[in-house]
């Protein structure tokens, strides 16, 4: 199912005239369950790779991790490996990538780290090198300069394509948690309680184990992206996501301030979009 959000706007409560414009532009795919979903986000990232190659414009990717993204790395894998052997290995030549965050403290060989789960989930199985698979480096001595050179990284790449972005329960993006303005740039941040809960899964289900900072590419960063997918399941994070939709920017939901974005694609299982009316 694939619509403009904004086809009808009757019956939104919405409390700032900005949301109806974002939603009018608003692209949303939405899909029964997260496998179909992952299915449909890899088609719409396969026909973007396979344009950005054809016409030599290949900008960076905006990466993000966590179990959501799981089953969309390993569908992309597969797809991938079905492309000439001529074609892939020009996609490989042209991969540049940087994902959003690292955990302060995990340096890239760390089983924890971000860049651990991106070589596993990617790297090897693209064969990319570790500077077309960029992360923060979360073993810096100094994580503060550490933000600064990989914002400046991103820069002097000519910025992000094509960015994809979880949703966490307390509505951020990237790590930028709430309360996030929207110029925020790239930075160390200390991570709420409630998100070290949410990622304790990676950690053997402890909260106390997972670092209570990270680096992460800021607002700024994301929303100079050309477009960007947020990438939504599950139930839990229904009214979040409404909030983030609905209700007027604010720097205690982060991810409201994609409501600035003029290209925001919303990809949503059923049970996240329980709460959203035209959608329910």
């Amino acid at each position: 199912i694939q619509h403009p959000f904004g086809a009808s706007l009757d019956g939104l409560n919405c409390r700032d005239h900005c949301v109806p414009q974002f939603l009018s532009r608003l692209v949303v795919q939405r899909r029964p369950e997260p496998t179909a979903l992952m299915q449909a986000l890899v088609d719409h990232v396969m026909v973007h790779l396979d344009s950005a190659l054809e016409q030599e414009r290949f900008k960076p990717l905006g990466l993000a991790t966590g179990r959501t993204m799981e089953p969309f790395y390993g569908t992309l894998v597969q797809r991938l490996s079905a492309w000439p052997a001529s074609r892939l290995a020009q996609l490989k030549r042209r991969w540049l990538s940087f994902n959003l965050d690292e955990y302060v403290g995990l340096p890239s060989a760390d089983e924890h780290s971000f860049a651990s789960y991106m070589h596993a989930q990617l790297g090897r199985h693209l064969e990319l090198a570790p500077p077309q698979l960029c992360l923060p480096d979360g073993g810096a001595d100094d994580p503060a300069e550490e933000a600064r050179r990989y914002a400046a990284a991103v820069q002097e790449a000519g910025g992000i394509g094509l960015q994809l972005l979880g949703l966490g329960g307390n509505g951020h993006v990237g790590f930028n948690e709430p309360p996030s303005p929207a110029g925020c740039g790239c930075r160390v941040v200390t991570l709420q309680r409630a998100t070290r809960i949410q990622n304790a899964g990676a950690f053997g289900g402890d909260p106390d184990q997972v670092p209570e900072r990270a680096i992460t590419l800021g607002l700024d960063e994301i929303l100079a992206a050309d477009e960007i997918h947020l990438i939504v399941t599950g139930a839990a994070k229904a009214e979040i996501l409404r909030t983030a939709l609905l209700d007027p920017c604010s720097a205690e939901v982060p991810a409201s301030w994609l409501q600035q974005h003029p290209r925001v694609h919303l990809w949503v299982d059923d049970a996240a979009s329980a709460h959203l009316p035209l959608l329910s």
